[in-house]
């Protein structure tokens, strides 16, 4: 893949692929409507592009400009932003999910003039603090009969989105001169967005990332994974508001010619996976654990013959899969009976994704080792990826053809990568993407990089950019890891680690997923800094309790944030015992309390990225935390 000056702002990527690689009426996005699913073509979605280009410019928007929005996946987002970004406007994306609080702070902090808004729900949200956004000139509401959500007089003037778009059709010739001018204006080093990090603590910081951080970091990952075709069918599920689903599925179909398709929902996708048959999809390591506990279930549902069948073929799976992972070529026998466990067991499985998947890029978190090996037993391969909003998102990413089962891969080109002593500051090693070796393996610190995917800035905020980036230009990302048979592997999050009364320092994230193999616990919120020793907050396995104790959803609602029915208790401890035997004896937990709910961002206690946020949990639960540590500890 050759570099050219075109291709280093977002809008020369699409304008690239319509050049060079399709025709303008081959499908660029699909998504369903009343019930089918529809394709749109590249030549389609620039009309409505140029369009809104046209009337973002009659109402004076100009280069520099910050324009908001909250809205679902879809098309709406893509024509709102490839408008904006062609003109040299600056993208500010909202979480739908965030406060009345946050969007107002975002929409000030950012300067937003106009602000997209995808669902009723939202404009209400965005309704009630518009007249606090005294730069907010327009609402743009996505959808028909936005008036009567509109329960209040509004300083800032509210259109239609359609309207925007008919009003854009009848003056686009006129504006043509004035948006291809806009556009060849852009520099690789102009802004190209602000994505504001929800954080577990603090006030949202909006990251500035430039057209060239974006485009490089999508074609130095596209130089690491070679096997992405114009050909590939891409699901989008995650939300584009977050840098990882835009750079991994939107950034690549823009710059390679997949096609786009837009999911209807989370509760749809394994629905819409089946129709729309995606050959890559990116993913949050949660819902392939929820993905394996399914298929775990179903395979061992009844027991007798049908369980011993699924243990076999994973038995084999694992054979096969380590065979070929060590560069062997798997014998007669062993291939004889893997295609049967294929025919019997993992077919099934995979038809159920679509059967054309050429592998799944697991992103947002780490993924814990005995999940993607799991999906590796299936012959579904499942690639990690590593970064942060700050970078653009990756800094790493597994090889196609080349598999280290709990590490987020090698480091992309273009990029310097080091492990940096926590207390010391010295730097064990710096590696790249040319300095890769299979068998090396570093010391454990904190891991800095810089390079291309290095951010801006934060947008207002230079002394907290200084704290981030030192003054030799590495950005310091705040998590813990080592270098491990060349691949980097995530340890935890600097601030998440606990240090126990004896001075033993523990990492919750591998605790965590320890504990996190038992079917009947859905999370763990691990506790002990300054402690004797190690309690948790669970998170129960909704499912799981009800089909063993027959519980019905209104016990679930019940006020009492705690469970203490000892019946439960034991149930759980029961795991919590075994699992312990994998942990050293300071890392174990002594004793724990069981949420009936989840963690919600309702109750602010988790970021819009399932991030938990651990001041604000410690100090709302810090009774029943206390409690943890002055009654009879529940393990040996």
């Amino acid at each position: 893949m050759v570099f050219e000056n075109k291709l280093t702002t977002i809008p020369g990527l699409i304008r690239n692929v319509v050049a060079n690689v399709h025709p303008d009426t081959h499908p660029f996005l699909s998504h369903k409507v009343n019930g089918t699913w529809v394709d749109i073509s590249y030549k389609e979605a620039l009309e409505k592009i140029d369009a809104i280009s046209a009337w973002f410019l009659s109402i004076g928007i100009k280069k520099g400009d910050h324009l908001a929005l909250i809205i679902e996946n879809g098309p709406d987002f893509v024509y709102y932003d490839q408008a904006l970004q062609q003109i040299g406007a600056v993208n500010t994306s909202i979480y739908p999910t965030l406060s009345e609080a946050d969007i107002e702070y975002i929409l000030n902090d950012s300067g937003a003039r106009t602000i997209l808004v995808g669902n009723p729900f939202l404009l209400r949200k965005v309704a009630k603090v518009a007249n606090n956004c005294p730069k907010l000139i327009r609402i743009i509401p996505a959808f028909d009969d936005h008036a009567k959500h509109i329960n209040i007089v509004l300083k800032a003037g509210v259109i239609n989105f359609k309207q925007v778009i008919d009003e854009g059709l009848k003056i686009v010739a006129a504006h043509r001169r004035a948006i291809d001018i806009a556009r060849e204006a852009i520099l690789p080093s102009d802004l190209s967005c602000l994505i504001y990090t929800s954080g577990t603590t603090g006030t949202p910081k909006g990251v500035m990332l430039t057209h060239d951080n974006l485009t490089a970091n999508v074609w130095a990952s596209l130089m690491q994974i070679t096997v992405v075709t114009e050909n590939d069918v891409f699901l989008s599920f995650l939300p584009l508001s977050h840098v990882f689903e835009r750079t991994a599925t939107y950034h690549v179909c823009l710059t390679v010619g997949c096609k786009m398709v837009f999911a209807q929902s989370i509760d749809l996708l394994a629905k819409n996976m089946a129709e729309v048959k995606p050959t890559i999809m990116n993913c949050v390591p949660r819902l392939l654990e929820r993905i394996q506990d399914k298929a775990v279930k179903a395979g061992t549902a009844g027991g007798g013959v049908k369980t011993g069948i699924f243990n076999w073929a994973l038995g084999i799976g694992r054979k096969y899969r380590e065979t070929k992972e060590a560069g062997k070529t798997p014998g007669i026998w062993l291939s004889t009976q893997h295609a049967l466990a294929d025919k019997l067991v993992f077919g099934k499985i995979k038809e159920k994704t679509g059967g054309r998947l050429k592998f799944i890029l697991s992103g947002g978190g780490a993924l814990p080792k005995n999940v993607g090996e799991f999906f590796g037993d299936l012959g579904i391969k499942v690639l990690e990826g590593f970064g942060l909003t700050e970078t653009s998102p990756v800094m790493s990413v597994t090889e196609n053809d080349r598999q280290v089962y709990g590490t987020v891969g090698r480091i992309i080109p273009g990029i310097e990568v080091a492990i940096q002593n926590v207390d010391t500051k010295k730097i064990y090693t710096v590696q790249t993407h040319e300095s890769f070796k299979p068998d090396f393996q570093s010391e454990e610190g904190e891991i800095i990089v810089r390079g291309h995917c290095v951010m801006k800035g934060y947008w207002n905020k230079p002394e907290e950019t200084a704290a981030a980036i030192d003054k030799g230009g590495w950005f310091h990302t705040g998590d813990i890891g080592r270098f491990f048979k060349g691949n980097l592997q995530i340890t935890d999050r600097l601030k998440n680690m606990l240090v126990n009364a004896y001075g033993k320092n523990i990492y919750p994230t591998p605790v965590e997923n320890t504990y996190l193999k038992s079917p009947k616990i859905e999370g763990v919120f691990l506790l002990g800094d300054k402690r004797d020793y190690v309690t948790a907050i669970i998170i129960p396995s909704r499912d799981a309790m009800q089909e063993k104790f027959g519980l019905k959803d209104a016990w679930f609602e019940k006020p009492e944030p705690f469970i203490d029915d000892n019946e439960i208790i034991q149930w759980i401890n029961q795991d919590i015992r075994q699992l312990s035997n994998e942990l050293a004896k300071f890392e174990r937990i002594k004793n724990f309390t069981i949420k009936r709910k989840p963690f919600s961002m309702e109750e602010g206690e988790i970021t819009p990225t399932m991030k938990a946020k651990r001041k604000v949990i410690e100090k709302k639960y810090a009774d029943v935390i206390e409690g943890l540590y002055a009654g009879e500890e529940i393990g040996d």
